[in-house]
């Protein structure tokens, strides 16, 4: 392969460009998640040859795939012993108006975002801000999307708060053998964060506001009904199926109550039927009443479903469709989802309005609120079998706060000075914080796993070799060269042009993605133009962080897509202009922070 050329490039750099493209074309235009196009791309090149078997398995044992490893662990350390939840109580308080709320949200979240990576901050407060904008009588939109900025923004002031600031780390370490401080990008980041909360607090008329999905699921009774099969119905001992009781029209039997309390859930057709059962229907209300007429059924004597815990054995939880679910698409009639783990759907939302019609005939589609059914004490189970499918937002664990507390406390601020004096580099401090966070049992050994993401340190990985990749088999240096040609030999410009090129390709892909590709190639571009390579790479770790134009551009975006019942151009109102904005302050910044020549 790498001796047959075609326009200057070998076979092997041909194949890593067509994978390359396919890359983007699979994750623009699919629901396949973005570690499994990544793990596939490397796949091709190991069989092909582009890269060896030794330089595949360093992907996975390279800087930032430790550091976000071992991260993890002291997340869960945090998580744990209740300071994440001690922070989430004393961040929030009663602001006067909608001004004032913004920015009691945005500041702090943007600082703890920087601490603690902004996946991580908003997934732990993304049920706060709902009841916080429940008692501020907000729709819950328009602070999620806040949240959503503020965790992006604040993740650009540290290497700790971004996965694609420490892929980037990690290559310039890679490059330079010489490890970034963990606060590099504090002072552009600082700046950025600034401007990006003066841009929503001024443009605060462009953020949507969307009916939340749980008011559609405030009162069962609008969707569920439930009525009693009489002694001396004709249809005992018959199946539900036979009874014409099973599939109805407008509405489905998601539950069976026997006289001795006994609960069949879910139902199947083949289950019998018997005098005093009470059938639990979901769907459109008229079309269900219809069955006392038609199949001599009566009301029962109360509704028994509510939006908490129905009883000792069952309760409601809301979860949401993610992107790149392989339910979207498809009814809970057409696969085991609900067998498999013990749920009934009862209803579903989209976009803040309960979809009509029977919920287990309902396509889905991402974003998509559901209301389910499961059994009481089975969060974790739920929720590990399905973390590529739904995320739920109703978990009501609430660690006590202990001694623990404080120590848990001391290891993270430990971690940050040793990291940030260069005491030690990032991944022995990260290491070594993780590692006491178990020697003094801030967390527990058999929920550690629950808490590392495990899609994540494949993409990194696999991001990481890819990157390699592309500079070994002289991509970077045939690319760099066109856009010198094409640009001139003007730093400045050919700067703005990268960081508008991978600004714009993280909007849809993602930025540890954008990341990995542009890094060889803005290196490159410094070495050839002779410049200070710090700008460059400044400038790109912020600019495929600005994504704020569309909701696959960042997963915060994602994560608060289901929960705000937010549209796809939503995000485009206000993103577009922060994209804009923040980009052109970026580049300024970066230029007058760090010097072009040295």
């Amino acid at each position: 392969m790498e001796c047959i050329m075609f326009l200057g490039l070998n076979g092997n750099a041909w194949i890593t460009i067509v994978t390359l493209l396919g890359i983007f074309v699979v994750m623009a235009r699919t629901r396949v998640p973005a570690e499994v196009t990544f793990l596939g791309a490397l796949t091709i090149l190991l069989v092909t040859g582009v890269v060896t078997e030794e330089e595949g398995m360093a992907g996975f044992g390279s800087e930032p795939v430790v550091v976000h490893a071992a991260f993890f662990v002291v997340i869960a350390g945090l998580m744990q012993t209740g300071v994440l939840y001690w922070l989430t109580k004393h961040v929030l308080g009663n602001p006067k108006n909608f001004r004032n709320a913004i920015v009691r949200l945005m500041a702090p979240i943007s600082l703890l975002a920087a601490l603690l990576n902004s996946v991580n901050v908003v997934a732990l407060f993304i049920d706060t801000v709902k009841i916080w904008a429940r008692k501020l009588d907000i729709p819950a939109s328009k602070l999620l999307l806040p949240l959503s900025y503020a965790a992006s923004l604040g993740g650009m002031c540290t290497l700790l708060g971004s996965s694609s600031n420490l892929v980037i780390a990690g290559l310039y370490f890679k490059q330079t053998g010489q490890s970034l401080n963990i606060f590099e990008p504090l002072l552009p980041g600082l700046a950025l964060t600034v401007v990006g909360i003066l841009i929503v607090v001024a443009m605060q008329r462009f953020i949507p506001s969307r009916e939340s999905p749980e008011q559609s699921f405030e009162t069962t009774s609008d969707y569920t009904a439930e009525l009693l099969v009489p002694t001396d119905n004709p249809a005992i001992a018959e199946t539900v199926e036979e009874a014409g009781l099973y599939r109805i029209k407008g509405g489905s039997l998601i539950e069976i109550v026997r006289f001795d309390k006994e609960i069949i859930m879910p139902v199947s057709p083949d289950e019998p039927l018997m005098g005093g059962d009470r059938l639990v229907y979901a769907g459109q209300i008229n079309e269900i009443l219809e069955l006392k007429r038609s199949h001599g059924l009566v009301a029962a004597d109360h509704h028994v479903w509510s939006i908490n815990e129905i009883d000792t054995k069952r309760k409601m939880r809301t979860a949401y469709v993610d992107f790149g679910s392989d339910l979207i698409g498809t009814k809970m009639t057409e696969s085991d989802f609900e067998h498999e783990n013990d749920v009934v759907l009862v209803a579903v939302a989209r976009q803040g309005r309960r979809v009509e019609g029977q919920p287990r005939e309902i396509r889905l589609q991402a974003g998509d609120s559901l209301l389910l059914e499961c059994p009481k004490n089975s969060d974790n189970k739920i929720e590990q079998a399905n973390r590529r499918r739904l995320t739920f937002f109703d978990s009501h664990f609430v660690p006590q706060t202990s001694s623990r507390t404080i120590t848990a406390t001391i290891i993270l601020v430990l971690m940050f000075l040793l990291s940030s004096f260069h005491v030690l580099p990032l991944m022995a401090t990260t290491m070594l914080a993780a590692g006491a966070m178990i020697l003094f049992r801030c967390c527990r050994m058999d929920r550690v796993l629950t808490y590392i993401e495990w899609d994540i340190l494949l993409l990194l990985g696999s991001t990481v070799v890819f990157s390699s990749a592309i500079a070994k088999t002289g991509i970077t240096d045939a690319i760099a060269s066109g856009i010198l040609d094409l640009c001139g030999s003007n730093p400045y410009v050919v700067m703005a042009v990268m960081c508008l090129l991978a600004s714009v390709v993280t909007e849809f892909v993602s930025d540890v993605g954008s990341a990995a590709v542009f890094f060889p190639v803005i290196w490159q571009q410094a070495q050839m133009l002779g410049c200070n390579p710090m700008p460059f790479v400044m400038s790109l770790m912020l600019s495929v962080t600005i994504s704020f134009a569309s909701p696959i551009g960042s997963s915060t975006h994602i994560l608060i897509y289901g929960p705000g019942s937010f549209r796809f151009s939503d995000f485009a109102r206000l993103g577009a202009i922060m994209h804009v904005v923040l980009l052109v302050v970026c580049i300024v910044l970066v230029n007058l922070i760090y010097p072009l020549y040295t």
